[in-house]
């Protein structure tokens, strides 16, 4: 059973919420103020839904902060009656995993609690035992179809470009030099210059720009997990 804590000081809007994940089988607690929810930022809740204006002096920003220093990968989804652009790019850059403005549906709010909650667990455990995919942030490398996906859209990649990333991704934290690389992607009959591996590393980068792939200057690259 999935334990979900609230933090909302709207009681009626709270309570609502509360009675919607409770009929879907949930473990709820709710607060109705931030001081209360710092207290158990370190509880182990497998979702937290912030509202980001609360009264006192916590907001909901502070407690993404004190439960992200905890719980680095605990899934958070903030809430907001404010203005939902900057709201959201705050919640975005501050590591919440979905957002929603006010007034919501309570449907949806269910309906995103239960995708965030198969994707951040139950997902993340068939890719850890499933050897031939590859979770890489929010990439899937799937080697048995030579395929990846961000965020369950496909990347398009050519032939080299996939051969490379799986070297890396096979490999994560380990620095391979540019001759490395060249025997491994094109094959130790290569003949020609090892700036085909920039060259290469540049397109994959843009067309996967949250990869972690490290320069190492004057050697080659490695791949950050």
């Amino acid at each position: 059973m999935y334990k979900i804590a609230i933090v909302e000081d709207e009681k009626n809007l709270a309570a609502l919420v509360l009675k919607y994940l409770c009929t879907e089988g949930y473990e709820v607690k709710l607060y109705s103020n931030g001081e209360e929810a710092l207290q158990d930022a370190e509880f182990a809740y497998d979702l937290w839904i912030l509202d980001i204006m609360l009264p006192g002096i916590i907001s909901g920003y502070d407690l993404i902060k004190k439960i992200r220093e905890k719980n680095p990968t605990k899934p958070v989804i903030f809430t907001s009656a404010r203005d939902q652009d900057i709201d959201k790019i705050m919640g975005l850059e501050l590591g919440s995993d979905d957002y929603l403005a006010k007034p919501y549906s309570i449907r949806e709010l269910v309906l995103r609690v239960k995708n965030l909650l198969a994707r951040t667990y139950e997902f993340n455990s068939t890719i850890k035992t499933n050897k031939n995919l590859l979770l890489l942030g929010n990439y899937i490398l799937d080697k048995d179809r030579r395929s990846v996906s961000f965020q369950n859209d496909p990347v398009s990649l050519t032939s080299k470009e996939y051969d490379l990333l799986l070297y890396l991704a096979e490999n994560p934290s380990k620095a391979f030099s540019r001759d490395q690389i060249l025997n491994a992607v094109w094959g130790e009959d290569y003949f020609g210059s090892d700036r085909v591996v920039d060259d290469l590393l540049r397109r994959l980068r843009s067309k996967m720009p949250e990869l972690q792939i490290e320069t190492i200057y004057g050697y080659g690259y490695r791949l950050i997990p």
